[in-house]
C-alpha cells in the first residue's frame, strides 16, 4: 500500500512517467480501486485474526 499512496507513490509516479499523456491526478484516480481492496483486506485481516493465524494454528 505504501508504494501507491500518496505522498510516497513511487510506483504510481514510474507509471505516470511512462505514460506520457496521463496526468498525475488521473494516475491517482486510478489506482483507488487497488487501494479501497488493499483497505477492505486490512479491515479483514484487523477484525478476523483468524484469517492470518489459522494456519499455523492447524499446523502446530
Amino acid at each position: 500500500m505504501g508504494l501507491i499512496t500518496p505522498p510516497v507513490g513511487l510506483n504510481v509516479f514510474i507509471i505516470n512517467s511512462l505514460a506520457r499523456n496521463v496526468s498525475l491526478k488521473e494516475s491517482f484516480i486510478g489506482i483507488l480501486p487497488f487501494l479501497m481492496s488493499d483497505l477492505v483486506r486490512v479491515v479483514l485481516l484487523i477484525a478476523f485474526p483468524i484469517l492470518t493465524l489459522g494456519l499455523p494454528h492447524l499446523l502446530k
